[in-house]
């Protein structure tokens, strides 16, 4: 006869254990009985913000679903309740009236929201107010994408993981998000100060306010929410509100069963409570006076459960967790491990930060070990340093190997040096000897090993890693991935195949592409590649979707990392007048502007205007936008040439404002910097930009395309010599054109010219080898006669809240 399992809870926890229990041949000595409050299978709540974000579909989050049960021969009872253990005589009541006895029973009930005393929240029934949401359960994330549709601003009260991954995936719903955190900083338990202020910096690249510092004491709304009040008497309106303040260990049905608990339910090494033949694992279990809220500990603990309750001379012991996670916190890789300060004097402290790219670590040694770590923007840092937290081992004493690849040294030599049992996936539990065994199965490309393995498949931030264990266990043998070649993410198709469906079916938005093409699944992901791609199709017939747009797109502004914005006006060639700077001037010291800047594209940058001023700003500039913030033509820079300069042999600034008149907003797959030099000397540096004329003798130009001087420096190479301005102006239009139809979404012109191959581009657009030279012409006047410009048509706002704004946040506080 076998024994009965009963494991309470079909969390992540509860079903790793189940898993695991499987994996050894458990269900061949127990006869497992699973109860689920939720009516699904078992899924990764990891993963809901992608839910919540639309770049997972709810299905893609399921790890183990109802058939998967059933073939294990594991009786699965969801959506039922239990009220009560009885450990006396050895069963559970459940909410269906139904008793199950058990021979051991194992509580994993997980942990539930915590929801801070605000006045105002909750209903009569004691339900949330309407239009307010706790964050934990798949049927809280589509509840929340339900009431999202109607909401124009939404507030998150918490700024942790849980919170900040609320607020992502709103961003991409709701027109204004805000996040409210009592602390002085964000993810203030895991991160210290410099850290958590550069991770602010990037949020506030979202456009995410950050009101930091602020108790939150009600919410305001008489039937559903209207906004937050707080406890300095200042208030924030919203009418959506996602509490994500933190976890609390579900107990009271053990503690109702008198059965032992403190912080959470008590556990000693084995992971047995003090009721006979009762265990408890994950979030609701105290270990040693510590409650676990991060997945690699739960990981852990379903080991050595599974393996003490499959084998019965087993001696695994749980000693307790190194805490360490690595993970993506909006869309920064971040990894923390152990302390995250000295504690004692002799403590080591090695730091390194270069805020402008993102990247911020921090080592904290004691007794030459590392003691803790912070890792943010360099995940290739991060698995050696997991290595040595892991194991405890001495550290070199050259501590920039741990913060810096040493030379010659590979992504694959990081995990070559790892240890089979080294975990190489925390939000799935992934090792890398089951990586590396399934690749030896046959599972050569990333998306077949992502699948099999669920590495990857969580936060992503270990892909480059399971990339690397792919490349070292195949000998190189990886299998191509036909997602590589996909234009957008979300649509499988390549770009011209992409284009031909798009024209065929005459699909001019960007929600009737996935509806024709995508089966209806919308990828937050793959939207602005395709509204870029649309507008190059359709021109004037091109339907507009206000969320296929990033932020500078909507607003018509560049973004800076306070939230406010820089408002740059198109100045032909860099030519000007006394009257448009008088303009210029006047708007400065009307809106105080904190900053202008002459850019190196010889135009005039106001650095630091509030949303809310924008349209008043544009107004009084009276001014063409310089597109300094979309993917497109931006600027073409001048120099004097032949009118003043006693080298010009060329009218280098005639020409440049030429082509930008023809063709300012002209939209492509990346930006397009262009420039213009009277001779040889080049001091506009025209041979690295994306196009470029140089004025040589004879009256003639030579056009240079897929130049760079960015993070790759490039010299472009010589499409063709032409006698006018003219034929300069038909060359760079048509170079742009074919550009625009057949570069991948943000790929640079360089890129592309790389990629073709200045002879085939050559034969193309100067001998049209092809026959399309007049097709590209005729397209790209197109794309000039539809151009229209977008400070102009924003003057009246095309939504409410287009450039509304709440309160402002002031550093760490908040006025009114």
């Amino acid at each position: 006869m076998k024994e009965r399992l009963v494991v309470i809870g079909n969390g992540m926890a509860g079903a790793r254990l189940v898993e695991e229990i499987v994996a050894r041949g458990g269900n061949e000595r127990y006869q497992i009985v699973v109860f689920g409050d939720e009516p699904y299978g078992n899924y990764n709540r990891i993963l809901l913000s992608n839910v919540l974000a639309g770049s997972h579909d709810p299905q893609d989050i399921f790890i183990n679903p109802l058939t998967w049960y059933a073939q294990h021969h594991i009786d699965l009872r969801v959506g039922m309740h239990i009220h009560t253990i009885d450990t006396e005589n050895k069963a559970v009541y459940a909410s269906d009236g139904t008793i199950t006895t058990y021979d051991k029973l194992v509580i994993a009930t997980g942990s539930k929201p915590f929801l801070p005393p605000l006045k105002n929240l909750l209903r009569e029934d004691g339900g949330l107010k309407t239009g307010a949401f706790a964050f934990r359960t798949i049927d809280d994330c589509d509840a929340m994408i339900k009431y999202a549709a109607q909401a124009r601003s939404a507030v998150v009260i918490g700024g942790g993981l849980l919170g900040l991954e609320a607020a992502r995936g709103l961003s991409n719903r709701c027109s204004k998000v805000h996040v409210v955190h009592l602390p002085t900083s964000l993810m203030n338990v895991q991160l210290d100060e410099p850290a958590s202020e550069l991770l602010q910096a990037e949020i506030a690249k979202l456009g995410i306010q950050l009101w930091l510092g602020k108790l939150t004491t009600e919410v305001v709304g008489e039937t559903s929410v209207t906004g937050l009040g707080f406890k300095d008497g200042t208030r924030l309106e919203c009418d959506m509100l996602v509490i994500a303040a933190g976890i609390r260990p579900n107990m009271e049905l053990a503690r109702q069963a008198g059965i032992a608990c403190e912080r959470g339910v008590l556990v000693n090494d084995g992971l047995v409570t003090s009721a006979q033949d009762v265990f408890a694992l994950g979030e609701c279990a105290e270990h040693q006076g510590r409650v676990y809220g991060l997945v690699a500990p739960l990981w852990e603990q379903a080991r050595v459960l599974a393996e003490r309750l499959t084998s019965p001379t087993a001696n695994a012991l749980y000693r307790g967790s190194k805490e360490s996670t690595k993970l993506k916190v909006m869309g920064m890789e971040l990894a923390v491990m152990g302390e995250k300060d000295r504690s004692l004097p002799d403590d080591e402290v090695v730091t390194y930060s270069e805020p402008g790219r993102g990247i911020y670590k921090k080592l904290v040694i004691r007794n030459g070990s590392l003691l803790g770590a912070i890792v943010m923007g360099d995940g290739p840092t991060t698995p050696r340093l997991l290595q040595h937290f892991d194991r405890g081992d001495k550290l070199p004493e050259n501590r920039a190997e741990l913060l810096f690849a040493l030379t010659g040294e590979s992504k694959a030599f990081d995990v070559a040096d790892l240890p089979d049992d080294a975990q190489i996936c925390n939000c799935n539990g992934v090792s890398k000897g089951q990586i590396v065994a399934a690749v030896r199965e046959g599972k050569r490309s990333l998306p077949m090993l992502c699948n099999a393995t669920r590495a990857g498949t969580g936060c992503g931030s270990c892909k480059l890693q399971v990339q690397a264990l792919l490349e070292l266990a195949s000998d190189g043998l990886v299998v191509d991935d036909p997602a590589l070649h996909y234009y957008v993410p979300g649509v499988p198709l390549k770009k011209p195949d992409l284009i031909k469906a798009i024209k065929e079916q005459e699909l001019r938005s960007v929600s009737a592409v996935f509806r024709a093409l995508a089966d209806g699944k919308e990828d937050p992901t793959s939207k602005a590649g395709l509204a870029s791609l649309l507008k190059t199709i359709w021109g004037k017939e091109y339907e507009d979707e206000r969320d296929a747009r990033f932020i500078n797109d909507r607003v018509h502004a560049n973004i800076q990392n306070d939230g406010t914005f820089s408002v740059i006006p198109r100045i032909y060639g860099g030519v000007t007048t006394g009257q448009e700077l008088r303009r210029i001037a006047d708007v400065a010291l009307k809106y105080d502007v904190p900053m202008v800047k002459l850019t190196g594209g010889q135009r005039i940058d106001l650095v630091g205007i509030p949303k809310r001023h924008l349209p008043d700003v544009w107004r009084d500039l009276g001014m063409p936008s310089g597109h300094a913030y979309s993917k497109a033509f931006r600027t073409c820079k001048t120099c004097l040439g032949s009118e003043f300069c006693r080298y010009g042999v060329g009218d280098s600034t005639g020409l440049g404002i030429k082509i930008e008149k023809r063709f300012q907003g002209v939209e492509s797959p990346h930006k397009m910097k262009l420039a213009t030099t009277g001779c040889p000397r080049n001091c506009s540096e025209a041979t690295t930009k994306d196009l470029g004329a140089m004025a040589i003798e004879g009256g003639r130009w030579e056009i240079y395309i897929g130049g760079g001087a960015g993070s790759k420096v490039r010299k472009g190479d010589v499409l063709c010599t032409v006698e006018t301005h003219d034929e300069v102006l038909l060359y760079m239009g048509r170079f742009m054109q074919y550009y625009r139809e057949n570069a991948r979404y943000l790929e640079r012109t360089y890129d592309l010219v790389e990629r073709l191959g200045i002879e085939y581009l050559r034969q193309v657009l100067v001998e049209d080898s092809e026959g399309i030279a007049s097709r590209l012409d005729q397209e790209i006047q197109a794309a000039v006669d539809a151009y229209v410009d977008p400070w102009q048509e924003a003057h009246q706002p095309v939504t409410p809240a287009q450039f509304a704004e709440a309160l402002q946040p002031v550093g760490s506080t908040i006025v009114s």
